[in-house]
């Protein structure tokens, strides 16, 4: 009897152990209740949308309902940038599923940070949340977020000075320990000057947008910032008003990428030819200069905590660009930086890293969201 129970536990197990198998491989999902389990290695779509879905889900693992802003490192500026990304994925995938967290950083945001209408005393930070709602606008046509971006700017004016330099806005409203005029802060100007004047309806308003744009563009063309390689150094030496020339400091992959951005948006603006001429001279030089062998954006080293951010700001640009120049070479760029980073430099869950060429290095929001932006790029550029 003994012997007989013993075969019949054996052959039992041996049901158990099959059907155990048998749901793995037809309801993966019961194969682990770990919802940090890594991405199966089978699991590779072609779709650059499934690809965006999956990366995005993974960038709202870090986000914080209750201030509206991403987990450490990440931290207010790069929160912008991951609000524009999500603005930009539900475009491109025509998903309306994070306008609610939009909504909701809006609404919590500058409390949670300290601050007054989006606003401190960075004035390149403001000018990432300007941008942010001017994309929440054009999506979702909610007043509010253009009304935002309008009280953004409008501080972003008061930075202006003429004294040092003969014009351009400061990185920083504490001038005592940071006079600093630099490329982003003033390319950031530009573009949300434009985006301003192709949005209002009111034709003052439009006139006095577009007379900014058309300002600050005459003053940073001229300024010595954009090197005789055509990509953009980082800030001017303004210790002595006299002297302000390029600081020769890196050719960051975001200073390369804004001001595209900015061009395209006031040629729409004013449609001068020149603008997207000068636009694609330097778009060309970016994706010759910066990148790998085979092609990859790459960011000089040295940058610090921000780096990883940059070069997703680049492809944003270039896809704002292509909207008014389209450009097969800009697609196939586009494709060749998403696909580099979906082979080479993806972590568990979906995670993307730092350097799109690989390896993969770690994972956190502003990896995460410079790597989306890429991957967006792609699905709208199809």
């Amino acid at each position: 009897m003994k012997n007989v129970l013993k075969k019949i536990r054996n052959q039992f197990a041996l049901l158990c152990g099959l059907t155990i198998l048998v749901m793995m491989a037809f309801c993966p999902n019961t194969a682990s209740s770990s919802t940090e389990a890594a991405a199966p290695a089978t699991n590779d779509p072609s779709n650059y949308s499934q690809r965006a879905t999956y990366g995005i889900e993974r960038l709202q693992s870090w986000y914080l309902q209750d201030t509206g802003l991403y987990q450490k490192p990440t931290d207010w500026w790069n929160s912008a940038n991951a609000i524009t990304v999500l603005v930009d994925y539900s475009r491109a995938t025509h998903s309306t599923q994070y306008l609610s967290t939009v909504a909701n950083t809006f609404g919590k945001a500058s409390k949670a940070y300290g601050v007054v209408n989006f606003s401190n005393d960075s004035n390149d930070d403001e000018g990432w949340w300007a941008l942010a709602w001017i994309d929440a606008y054009d999506l979702t046509k909610t007043p509010g977020y253009l009304a935002m971006a309008q009280t953004i700017f409008a501080d972003m004016t008061t930075q202006w000075d003429t004294t040092t330099c003969g014009g351009g806005v400061w990185w920083s409203k504490d001038l005592k320990h940071s006079a600093y005029k630099n490329a982003v802060t003033n390319e950031l100007f530009l573009e949300i000057a434009a985006s301003l004047a192709n949005r209002v309806t009111d034709r003052t308003r439009k006139a006095e947008y577009l007379s900014w744009a058309q300002k600050e563009w005459k003053w940073f063309s001229a300024s010595g910032m954009i090197n005789s390689d055509n990509l953009v150094n980082d800030g001017l030496n303004a210790t002595n008003p006299a002297a302000c020339t390029s600081n020769k400091q890196a050719t960051w992959t975001y200073n390369q990428g804004v001001v595209l951005g900015g061009l395209a948006e006031l040629y729409k603006a004013d449609h001068d030819a020149s603008l997207l001429s000068k636009a694609e001279t330097m778009a060309d030089a970016t994706m010759t200069k910066m990148v790998t062998a085979t092609g990859v954006l790459e960011e000089p080293r040295g940058g610090g905590p921000d780096l990883p951010q940059f070069k997703g700001i680049f492809l944003r640009n270039l896809v704002r660009l292509n909207r008014v120049a389209t450009r097969t070479k800009y697609k196939t760029f586009a494709d060749t930086n998403a696909e580099s980073i979906w082979r080479n430099d993806q972590g568990a869950n979906y995670q993307f890293g730092d350097q799109w060429q690989g390896p993969f290095d770690s994972g956190d929001g502003t990896r995460q969201t410079s790597a989306l932006d890429a991957l967006i790029a792609a699905v709208e550029m199809q």
